[in-house]
């Protein structure tokens, strides 16, 4: 089955909007709960997405990639934490910054049993069952690279921020220079295709586990994959 570009886009449309949003509101709620309340103060702590969209990463890119057929990603605005606020600072920075991949992961399990039903509903109820079959895969492939991609130990990304928490100070501070350059790196790893290389072995690692955990029929699950991707 061949989707048109608005099937697409209404697929995908919904899971990106909740993977963005959400994950930056599980960082400003983590900081809320460890003495900073810089999000809740600026309204951000709030799952409407109007006020996490970054116009460039929640919808030029993501566009284009759909248009393009490529694989799907973006990003919201980042949500304020002011890190002296936060009652043990270093230990606080890398629990706040866990707490957006980890909120993917949540979502991607969420999604999965979201596709499950879909598919088991599809053949009795088909106008339900099939967009929510394909909302589900495009929601845990979503998560599961927005996860994935987040955990890269590369300043300013999440993973990145961890390590700064966990390194002793002296290293911490030569690993932090390396952030206004990051997302440079970053653009430089995903035009080359080495991101790819690196994230596609972790994704599809998280993929399949969520695959056999919640007992999605995998063969579905691929088909459904390829043919949101464009390559079917």
């Amino acid at each position: 089955m061949e989707l048109s570009i608005v099937q697409r886009i209404a697929v995908w449309g919904l899971p990106i909007l909740f993977a963005i949003t959400v994950h930056e509101v599980a960082h400003g709620w983590v900081a809320l709960r460890l003495g900073d309340r810089t999000a809740q103060t600026m309204g951000r702590l709030t799952l409407n997405p109007i006020n996490h969209i970054d116009p460039i990463g929640t919808l030029v890119v993501p566009g284009i990639l759909l248009l393009l057929g490529g694989v799907i990603f973006g990003w919201a605005k980042p949500v304020p934490v002011s890190w002296e606020k936060l009652r043990n600072p270093r230990r606080d920075m890398a629990i706040v910054a866990l707490a957006g991949p980890m909120a993917n992961l949540g979502m991607a399990i969420l999604w999965a049993f979201i596709s499950r039903f879909g598919i088991a509903l599809a053949s009795e109820l088909p106008v339900i069952g099939v967009p929510l079959a394909y909302m589900g895969i495009a929601g845990m492939f979503i998560n599961a690279i927005l996860m994935m991609l987040n955990l890269i130990p590369l300043p300013p990304l999440d993973g990145g921020r961890v390590l700064i928490g966990l390194l002793p100070a002296p290293f911490a501070y030569k690993v932090s220079r390396i952030e206004p350059y990051g997302f440079f790196i970053l653009l430089a790893l995903l035009f080359s295709g080495i991101l790819w290389y690196i994230l596609w072995p972790l994704v599809d690692a998280l993929l399949t586990g969520l695959v056999y955990f919640v007992g999605v029929p995998k063969q579905e699950f691929i088909v459904g994959l390829l043919t949101l991707l464009g390559a079917q």
